[in-house]
């Protein structure tokens, strides 16, 4: 079934940094970076960090600081700081060779199910299925499996696989059918549309010979999450070239980037707790404001700057000063806001 499948991905291969000169590392770097991602900003910064850590000895060296500047721009920096711990955890436990075997990745910090199946397969060109959000598209709509698109198919798809159900898919190289696959999922066989009439499977793909293959999987359907109006104060003292700021704990947002002082103004959600509020009257409405979001909350932020002294009549809380020549990863709030008053 899938030999026109294969022979179509090598003729419409996707050239993407981390397919050149395959490497484990290359892998376990690029799908951790993919995770919450898409493609395009991947691509965009996948070499420049290889460059700065062209392998497992070099990434588990650095610091939590030095890595999270280096992932600038790709976002969600918990990755980065899991990735650095993951390096660590190889070369201490593993002499630096990446495992190849699914119970040893699978112990490895920030490695889960879907990262140890994409290394085995891609990385190391094993029998395995990592199924990402196109292969279980893919795969249940060639095979006609129904079932609600998540965690419970994911695991029917794995379990049909690992007992030889996918006799088709267990025939072909690791890599090869993997790869495929996600390329027939990103070209073709998308979420929201079928291009059923070009696809290499249409003869034996059991979706595509019904009147609705975009029936497969069930897309469940997503409750309208509530949003929050969040009036924020961000407090920049800018000094000798340094700012008053600090670094954001485990269970803040934006874990590890340093922040300056930020208070809430105002907030309709009652409940968050991710900043101190404001314990005294402040005419903030003429100060420059500037527009962010997060999550669930859209936040107007207010720029009050001030000098260190005014900062200590007016102000407490742990706050210290960071050069702004250091290399630091600040948060982009942070950043934007400096940017306001330059």
């Amino acid at each position: 079934m899938f030999k026109k499948l294969l022979e179509w991905s090598k003729d419409a291969y996707i050239d993407l940094p981390w397919r050149r000169d395959r490497t484990v590392y290359k892998t376990l770097v690029s799908e951790i970076m993919l995770q919450q991602t898409t493609v395009g900003t991947v691509q965009n910064h996948f070499e420049r960090f290889l460059k700065i850590y062209p392998d497992v000895h070099a990434l588990s060296k650095t610091s939590e600081e030095e890595i999270c500047v280096a992932w600038k721009g790709l976002g969600y920096y918990r990755r980065a700081r899991n990735l650095r711990k993951a390096a660590i955890d190889i070369v201490e436990n593993y002499d630096g060779k990446i495992p190849g075997n699914y119970e040893d990745l699978i112990t490895i910090t920030g490695i889960g199910e879907y990262t140890a199946n994409a290394i085995l397969s891609i990385g190391q060109n094993k029998n395995a299925l990592a199924i990402d959000a196109n292969i279980e598209r893919v795969v249940s709509r060639i095979y006609g499996i129904q079932g609600k698109k998540g965690p419970k198919l994911q695991k029917l798809l794995k379990k049909k696989f690992e007992e030889g159900e996918f006799r088709e898919i267990n025939k072909c190289g690791g890599r090869e059918i993997n790869e495929a696959l996600m390329d027939l999922g990103r070209i073709y066989c998308q979420a929201r549309s079928a291009n059923c009439l070009g696809c290499p499977v249409k003869k034996k793909c059991i979706a595509g010979n019904t009147k609705d293959p975009l029936e497969y999987p069930e897309i469940p359907v997503k409750k309208i999450a509530k949003t929050y109006e969040l009036e924020l104060l961000r407090i920049i003292v800018n000094e000798n070239n340094s700012i008053l700021g600090y670094k954001k704990s485990d269970d803040e947002w934006l874990a590890g980037q340093v922040e300056c002082p930020t208070f809430i103004l105002k907030s309709e959600d009652k409940n968050l707790m991710q900043y101190p509020h404001l314990d005294k009257k402040l005419s903030y409405k003429k100060l420059k404001k500037y527009k962010t979001a997060i999550t669930k909350y859209k936040i107007t932020n207010y720029i009050l700057e001030l000098s260190t002294q005014e900062f200590k009549d007016r102000f407490s809380g742990k706050f210290r000063k960071y050069k702004l020549t250091d290399k630091l990863n600040i948060s982009t709030a942070t950043t934007k806001a400096l940017a306001k008053l330059s």
